[in-house]
């Protein structure tokens, strides 16, 4: 919705400014909400190395930036907000089909099914 809206907004430059501060408002649960949803689906045993993986599928979009800067000048902004959106269509499609049905497996299974490493922090028994 915030890349549609950011496509349509740009001949105008003050709701297109507006738009742009909203949209990197609410950007910060990519740092708070990601690590504890990846820890929440695929266990504490490697939750430091999925957190960094997000991190660096994070950087690595940023690659991406001189691709869109090419696309912008040869089509348009509006190319690149398409893309942008589709890109989250497909996004949005993969959480429903792929990562629903693999959380609520997950979580039908039990506590067994937790790769969470079990051990001893300060005398106190972590299960």
């Amino acid at each position: 919705m915030r890349s549609f809206t950011l496509s349509q907004s740009g001949t105008t430059p003050i709701v297109f400014v507006l738009v742009t501060a909203l949209y990197f408002g609410v950007y910060g649960e990519i740092f708070s909400l990601f690590p504890a949803t990846q820890g929440d689906t695929f266990g504490a045993k490697y939750a430091a190395a999925n957190a960094g993986m997000l991190y660096t599928a994070k950087g690595a979009g940023a690659l991406l930036v001189p691709i869109a800067a090419a696309i912008a000048k040869s089509r348009g902004w509006s190319t690149v907000f398409t893309i942008a959106m589709c890109f989250n269509l497909a996004a949005a499609f993969l959480a429903l089909a792929v990562l629903k049905p693999m959380r609520i497996r997950h979580f039908a299974a039990g506590p067994a099914a937790d790769p969470s490493p079990v051990g001893n922090i300060g005398g106190a028994r972590i299960t």
